[in-house]
């Protein structure tokens, strides 16, 4: 197919092939669909490659046409007359007359008017006549919208004998004037002999430099053909070899499939259902046969008669001779390729054996039809036979596989990866062979050398196959630590000597010279690598790190401040996210002064100043999450030069030292704290809380009385002050302490405080009249009435206990404890009624109170009222859906079966609550889902450690699932956290007889008390 563009710019198609196809024949071709005679055709290649030649005979293929090439076709243009132009076929309509009276446009308001490409030449427009005087049956009306109309005929020939010209030379009145002056005249000898001397002209002028032109011709044809050759030339070599190849070669050509099929669109798919009588035939097929088929009882057992379906035999016999095959390639041996049975272990290995299906066999055999067209099509192609070979490797030919990436390093002995692939497949006594003949192939391959490194089995063999190949890459720097690791220390220095010198740009050389050569030469390595290199940092922190090692830790500071100004003076930016991790990063290899001296120098780096605080502290945190306690410890040190009056920053200091210093750090950096923020009552107290735990009650009482100095009114350092002599078994001593707190105008709690002295020493007249006193002065302090009303209940006075909760309620009516308490002795006095109405009264009082309706719910259940506590927990959840402590017990109070659904309900409403988490942690004990209850449990107490009662839960539950090391984990951790709240926890720890038993003995007498109580509601139950 040719594509010719002609003059008429239109595109002529033709259906011709160039290598059959000569030039005469392409021309008659173009006369037949464009009307163009040959004499006139002038065929372009390009804009200045005309396609001629001496003969028309020529193939045009030989002139440099290939198929779907264009042409470009020119027609010169001669002198002399050109034939006339055949006039254009008029419409229809346009040769009928017009009807009467019809003025053209007239109906759409068109005006007459006259051009002069309407009048012609030289030609006046004739008198127009009058138009009233026109008959029916005249000539027709004059064109307004197209000048004159057509006269009669009679005054056409008047006129045309008056003018002087006939009608053969009257011009189109559609095209005007632009027919042509002689398109109307005779071709006569003159005109003939006068395109004869044009044409003589043209041949003259078309035969000057023709050879000039035939050669340069001829040269772009013959350049054309050297930079697209044809499909024949292209494999001339190749056909020349064939005379050598065998008959079985022939024999082993695949044949090309057709795959046309791929590319032709599918254009719609019809489905027709299948007849009734094929479903019928199929599911007979299926069926099982239990008798005798009737032919089969014909016959009389002499005879076996033919099965309804055929038996493809010769797929068959195929199949099982590849079995064959596999089963003898999986029994050679893989090193030597000799077959090895075992005799005794036969049977083992049969059953070991991976069975390969018929499908993965004819997968394998279309894969490997593929890979033999890929690598005989481009032999020059590396992933093709890796592919084939692995291949057979899969297919258990690992033989065939050995031979294919043979050829394969053959034909493409400069690729490292066929080589590296023919080694993995080669024996162990083929391999070294292989990549040896592979690094003498490609001797720049640093995986070559590397993989001939690995073959060997000593250090010594490795070291010499190592430095061989640095002979031929001295810039490898894979190889140089390769061969250095290999090396011992002397050996090592020396190498690493050579390695910088060849590789002077890599700093993990330069650093690794460093630290094998001595203090003084380390010094003169690392100036060296830094004029090489004055863009890296890590050459500075080594050298920060060297300075520390030796004793020198005032330089270190110096040289990281110094490698800084380098640093930005080299246009490096300073990143602060990198440096802190080469502080950490210097912290774990154990140089802390690097690591505080890189942090004093970049952490303030593009940190604006009223983010300083901010942004330090968060530094600090996430350092110490990720365990660089060194690092964080650096930044609060940084942090306290700028914020020396901030009490947070010290106390955050402070937090870190008591989780991860020393006693002694932690107080030497409490004593600098209160140097600056004296007025800051935790850090004082902070100070004698850690000497008391460590035993130095003197030193507590010491940092106490310098407290009470700097701040002499502060009431928490008279209650510290206390709680020292309290707990330390000195009651005369902190009474005498809360004696001069009353005296100096002490608030209620120290009046609480001097109260709980006098019960703890059973000085019932001391206690009574402390309280009276206290809530003579603050009546509106429910503990004080609260304290009052046990002590009367402690003595049996039962009235005078419910006349001081009553008077409490009317100076505190929205305390819930007194409300608790009060309806507690209503229910022991006069029973449920009575604590009932007392609730009422509180609920009214205190609405939206979980307590009190928890109370109210609890006071039905001890009494067997199930409906009604029901019923109140109902309206309890309507009026506090939001309460975790309500929820927790309706999960309780509902039957097993119900509890996962109520759990569901109360983890939607509360989710993060500690108490509906606690529930769902019994759920999956009871339940023995222990590592779901140890997981919820451990949330609760993560949520709430404030909170006793949840750890007595989770160091029962360890008592019973876990072991001795997460109980005392739990112990410990519990320990820690010393929670003061929780409704059991309270009732044990307040209690006189336990006010300075410690967190431990508290914890294990709430689990006795939760085992009590457990036990307590299965015997109700049953």
């Amino acid at each position: 197919m040719v594509f010719i563009f002609s003059p008429s710019h239109k595109t002529l198609v033709l259906d011709l092939n160039p290598t059959t196809t000569t030039l005469h024949q392409l021309k008659l071709a173009i006369q037949e669909n464009s009307d163009i005679p040959i004499s006139v055709q002038r065929l372009f290649l390009s804009q200045s490659l005309r396609l001629h030649a001496d003969n028309d005979s020529v193939l045009v293929s030989e002139l440099g046409v290939r198929p779907y090439s264009t042409l470009t076709l020119h027609v010169p243009f001669f002198g002399g007359t050109q034939p006339p132009t055949a006039p254009k076929p008029r419409f229809e309509f346009l040769n009928s007359k017009p009807p009467a009276n019809y003025v053209a446009g007239l109906g759409r308001g068109a005006t007459g008017f006259t051009t002069r490409s309407d009048i012609g030449p030289a030609r006046a427009a004739p008198d127009l006549p009058d138009r009233s005087a026109t008959t029916i049956g005249g000539a027709g009306a004059t064109g307004v919208g197209r000048g004159r109309g057509k006269p009669g005929e009679e005054d056409e020939e008047d006129e045309g004998e008056d003018k002087g010209y006939d009608e053969n030379q009257k011009f189109d009145e559609f095209e005007g004037n632009d027919v042509g002056l002689f398109a109307s005249a005779e071709y006569d000898e003159d005109d003939k002999e006068a395109d004869a001397v044009w044409e003589a002209i043209d041949k003259r002028m078309d035969s000057r430099r023709k050879d000039r032109r035939e050669a340069r011709l001829k040269q772009e044809i013959e350049k054309y053909r050297a930079s697209n050759p044809k499909i024949t030339e292209q494999f001339a070599d190749l056909k020349r070899k064939l005379h050598t190849l065998s008959a079985e070669e022939w024999d082993s050509i695949p044949e090309i499939g057709d795959y046309s099929l791929r590319n032709k669109k599918r254009r719609f798919e019809s489905f027709v259902p299948a007849p009734d009588t094929l479903l019928e035939k199929a599911r007979q097929e299926k069926e099982h046969v239990t008798a005798l088929d009737p032919k089969s009882r014909a016959a009389g057992g002499t005879e076996t008669p033919w099965s309804q379906a055929g038996t493809d035999l010769t797929a068959v016999g195929e199949g099982r001779g590849t079995v064959l095959s596999l089963k003898l390639d999986r029994l050679s041996d893989s090193v030597s390729g000799l077959t090895v049975v075992d005799p005794k272990g036969y049977l083992t290995d049969l059953k070991s054996m991976k069975i390969t299906s018929d499908a993965e066999i004819s997968d394998i055999k279309k894969a490997r039809l593929l890979l033999k067209s890929v690598i005989q099509t481009n032999p020059k192609h590396p992933p093709g036979w890796i592919a084939a070979a692995r291949l057979e490797e899969v297919a258990g030919k690992i033989q065939a596989a050995r031979q294919l990436i043979q050829k394969g390093c053959e034909e493409c002995p400069k690729n490292e990866d066929v080589w590296l692939e023919a080694c993995r497949l080669a024996s162990p006594d083929e391999a070294k062979a292989v990549i040896a003949k592979g690094v003498k192939s490609i001797h720049n391959s640093v995986k070559l050398w590397m993989q001939a490194a690995k073959l060997e089995h000593d250090d010594v063999n490795k070291s010499r196959v190592l430095r061989k190949g640095l002979e031929h890459i001295p810039d490898s720097v894979r190889l140089w630590k390769a061969v250095v690791e290999l090396a011992n220390e002397e050996d090592a220095r020396l190498l690493l000597q050579r390695a910088v010198e060849c590789c002077p740009l890599h700093v993990e050389l330069w650093l690794a010279l460093a630290r094998l050569e001595t203090y003084e030469n380390a010094k003169k390595v690392l100036n060296r690598a830094r004029e090489r290199l004055p863009k890296e940092p890590a050459i500075w922190i080594t050298a920060a790190k060297l300075e520390e090692a030796n004793g020198n830790t005032s330089m270190v500071g110096k040289i990281i401040e110094r490698g800084i100004r380098a640093l930005q003076r080299e246009g490096l930016v300073i990143d602060r996210e990198a440096w802190m991790k080469e502080a950490e990063a210097a912290e774990r290899a154990g140089s802390v002064a690097t690591c505080q001296a890189i942090i004093h120098n970049t952490i303030g780096i593009g940190v604006e100043e009223e983010d300083r605080k901010r942004t330090w502290v968060a530094d600090a945190e996430e350092c110490k999450k990720r365990g660089s306690i060194e690092t964080a410890r650096a930044i609060y040190a940084h942090a306290l030069t700028f914020f020396l009056t901030k009490k947070s920053i010290w106390l955050k200091a402070a937090q870190l030292e008591k989780s991860h210093g020393t006693r002694e750090s932690l107080d030497a950096l409490l004593r600098k704290a209160v140097t600056y923020r004296p007025q800051a009552e935790v850090l004082w107290l902070m100070g004698a809380k850690e000497k008391w735990l460590a035993g130095d009650v003197p030193a507590a009482r010491a940092i106490l009385q310098e407290a009470y100095a700097a701040i002499p009114n502060s009431e928490e350092i008279w209650l510290a002050a206390f709680k020292l002599e309290f707990e330390n078994h000195e009651p005369e001593r902190a009474r005498m302490l809360l004696a001069k707190a009353r005296e100096r105008g002490g608030t209620e709690r120290v009046w609480m405080k001097s109260a709980i002295v006098e019960r703890e020493l059973g000085n019932i007249h001391e206690e009574r009249m402390l309280l009276s006193q206290g809530l003579e002065r603050f009546p509106s302090f429910f503990k004080l009435w609260l304290m009052l009303g046990q002590l009367e209940e402690r003595l049996g006075r039962l009235a005078k206990a419910k006349e001081a909760y009553e008077f409490g309620l009317k100076h505190c009516p929205t305390s819930i404890p007194l409300w608790l308490s009060l309806s507690n002795l209503e229910e022991k006095m006069n029973g449920l009624s009575k604590a009932r109405a007392v609730l009422t009264m509180a609920r009214k009082k205190n609405p939206q109170n979980p307590e009190l309706w928890l109370a109210a719910v609890r006071a039905e259940m001890r009494h067997g009222n199930k409906k009604e506590a029901d019923i109140l927990m109902a309206k309890a959840l309507q009026e506090c859906p939001n309460s975790g402590t309500l929820w927790a017990a309706s999960i309780e109070m509902v039957p097993r079966p119900q509890r996962k659904t109520k759990s569901m309900d109360a983890l939607k409403k509360c989710d993060h609550d500690p108490h509906v988490i606690a529930a769902v942690a019994k759920l999956f004990w009871h339940d023995r889902k222990v590592e779901k209850a140890r997981n919820w449990l451990n949330r609760a107490v993560t949520l709430a450690p404030d909170i006793g009662d949840f750890w007595a839960l989770y160091y029962k539950f360890e008592l019973q699932h876990g072991t001795e090391d997460s109980q005392k984990d739990v112990l410990k951790r519990c320990v820690v956290a010393e929670p003061k709240h929780g409704e059991k926890w309270q009732a044990i720890s307040k209690a006189v007889e336990n006010s300075h038993q410690p967190t431990e003995a508290i914890l294990k007498k709430a689990v006795v008390a939760l085992g009590k109580e457990e036990n307590a509601v299965e015997n109700s139950k049953h």
